[in-house]
């Protein structure tokens, strides 16, 4: 494991109130350090914590996703990590939240970075619906990798100023 996943691991052990990741560093870091922490997998209860921040439902978060609830809850009792599967699509979500603060860190304007929540925001705008998409909702694709890389490049061309 190199160093930027150890210290993101590291982060994610103290647990979600002390930063249970850096998302904009989880969002510029490398594939194969994204590939380390999908492989060590994400405590449950960490999930939990970090779904709490959120401005969303726990249980629409756990249908996006498509993680059961069930599962979640009993390992979060026993303090064991998510499947691979399941840690992936919950950094692939984290992901997305670093890409927006990235999107604002880049806006040039340093003090919005303060007064916004990007988690807030992203959860909000993952329902509404999106003309790019045929007017679904990114929500309905965050279940899948190929789906939340899809959202990725929607978020990209908002960035931009292209059709979104």
């Amino acid at each position: 494991m190199t160093a930027a996943a150890k210290h993101i691991v590291a982060e994610s052990a103290v647990g979600l109130q002390s930063r249970w990741l850096n998302f904009r560093a989880l969002y510029q870091t490398t594939p194969t350090d994204r590939i380390d922490l999908i492989r060590s997998g994400v405590n449950a209860a960490d999930f939990k914590a970090f779904v709490g921040r959120l401005d969303i439902q726990q249980e629409k978060i756990f249908t996006m996703l498509d993680i059961a609830t069930a599962t979640v809850n009993r390992k979060a009792s026993r303090n064991e990590a998510l499947s691979r599967e399941d840690s992936e699509k919950v950094l692939g979500m984290a992901k997305l939240i670093g890409q927006v603060e990235t999107m604002l860190e880049q806006s040039g304007d340093p003090g919005q970075m303060h007064d916004f929540d990007a988690a807030r925001w992203l959860t909000r705008w993952m329902e509404e619906p999106i003309p790019a998409l045929a007017g679904a909702s990114p929500s309905q694709y965050m279940d899948t990798i190929e789906g939340q890389d899809m959202i990725s490049k929607l978020l990209a061309q908002m960035q931009t100023g292209a059709y979104a």
